[in-house]
């Protein structure tokens, strides 16, 4: 499991399913559009502490974001 994937992949997939645009969705939990574009193009890894921000923003259990099976779901 490359757990960087997962977490971009479930990212984008739970940001699109609340019909935010990266810039709303960085807006809704403070961070900045090109950070969020880089988790879910796979390219940064991400604190314990703004994976918990991003689940708060999307209104989820944070362990949503780092299952692989979310990916299929």
């Amino acid at each position: 499991m490359d757990i960087v994937k997962v977490f971009g992949t479930n990212l984008k997939k739970y940001r699109m399913s609340c019909g935010l645009s990266q810039e709303a969705f960085a807006e809704k939990c403070g961070m900045h559009r090109t950070y969020i574009s880089a988790i879910e193009c796979f390219r940064r890894s991400i604190s314990l502490e703004n994976i918990q921000r991003i689940a708060d923003a999307l209104e989820i259990e944070p362990y949503k974001l780092l299952m692989e099976e979310a990916i299929h779901a």
